[in-house]
């Protein structure tokens, strides 16, 4: 059977493995479901399944301690698929059989609501669950083309960074106001610079197309106690500023300039990286 994934997927989400992250994935796929116009009972299996992957990587992979985890999503015309990784000790259940009992709670609920599924172990050093559901969509994305690596915090940043991949870019109007929103109510910001969050997050769906070297947003989102920083890359030469400067929402003049507490922008090869930072003095 041909896999979606044969092509870099269209969404991918570098995470800590901490139970509360699992909410993200949640909004990723709503997201993404937003964007195809998938069927809600669709969306309803799809999370439900993803998620008892993601606590099965929250509660075994790493024996109690922290590591990463990561979500690869991929969008055709009649289906999503979804894979779930992480690098822990390798847990490896066998997949029963259609007539055989059930495993225990989360890998047979998994079965239940997949078209496939695939569990690949690579001996003690991580695990990725493969799954495929058959979800006819009303739009799809064209097939993606590799774009050389993108920028990642360490495993050990993950503790408080998350690393976002979303293509095409445009994607991001679904997407990133939705991650933006959960990251600044955990950074404890107030329900107004929530609001100011996620109009950072609009003008940064809006406009960054515009700026990037390929139809590929990449960023990365720090989180501290009522402060969020963002770092937008990699830029066109010469884009950063003027992503900044054109950043206008509904009207509202340019959001990043008048929202942000700081903005710097740092070469990096002959591109540009973009970091922004929010700050909840409240």
């Amino acid at each position: 059977m041909a896999h979606l994934m044969a092509e870099p997927p269209n969404v991918r989400l570098k995470i800590s493995n901490r139970s509360e992250n699992v909410l993200l994935v949640r909004e990723v796929l709503t997201g993404v479901a937003e964007t195809i116009e998938l069927d809600s009972s669709d969306l309803y299996d799809i999370r439900t399944a993803v998620t008892e992957a993601c606590n099965n990587v929250v509660l075994h992979a790493y024996e109690g301690q922290e590591g990463p985890l990561e979500v690869d999503i991929s969008a055709s015309a009649d289906a999503i698929e979804v894979v779930v990784r992480d690098y822990g000790v390798g847990i490896r259940p066998r997949i029963r059989a259609p007539n055989e009992a059930a495993l225990g709670i989360g890998l047979p609920l998994i079965q239940a609501l997949v078209h496939s599924v695939e569990f690949t172990d690579a001996d003690g050093r991580g695990t990725e669950l493969r799954m495929r559901f058959l979800a006819p969509s009303r739009c799809a994305f064209e097939p993606l083309q590799e774009d050389g690596d993108v920028p990642s915090p360490a495993d050990e940043d993950l503790v408080s960074t998350t690393a976002l991949t979303i293509a095409p870019a445009s994607l991001a109007r679904t997407v990133l106001p939705r991650v933006l929103s959960v990251l600044a109510a955990r950074a404890d910001f107030s329900t107004d610079r929530i609001s100011d969050a996620q109009l950072v997050a609009d003008s940064l769906a809006a406009h960054a197309p515009s700026s990037l070297g390929s139809d590929r947003l990449s960023l990365t989102v720090s989180v501290k106690a009522r402060n969020l920083e963002l770092c937008v890359g990699p830029l066109g030469a010469g884009r950063a500023d003027r992503l900044i400067l054109d950043s206008d929402v509904d009207g509202l003049g340019p959001v990043i300039e008048k929202l942000t507490d700081d903005r710097r922008v740092a070469a990096v090869g002959s591109s540009e990286v973009l970091a922004l930072q929010l700050v909840d003095r409240e």
